[in-house]
């Protein structure tokens, strides 16, 4: 293997664990909701806060390929 390849695998890996210790800790929260009986109000607010920073690191990642792809990074 050569190194452009171990470096896109280890790149993808990485991507992998992140979705991976996402989806683990909004099924953690689920469980926390529903066993605290928190009214909706409060689900709604804790899935909109939980989906705001997922979106940010996805829009962070976006951002930073497109960077290094146009040379800026």
């Amino acid at each position: 293997m050569s190194l452009e390849q171990i470096e896109l695998l280890e790149s993808l890996g990485l991507k992998l664990f992140f979705v991976a210790i996402f989806l683990l800790i909004g099924l953690a929260i689920q469980d926390v909701l529903k066993r605290g009986n928190v009214p909706k109000f409060g689900r709604y607010i804790v899935w909109l806060v939980l989906f705001l920073g997922c979106a940010g690191f996805i829009t962070k990642g976006v951002i930073e390929a497109l960077w290094e792809g146009g040379g800026v990074g």
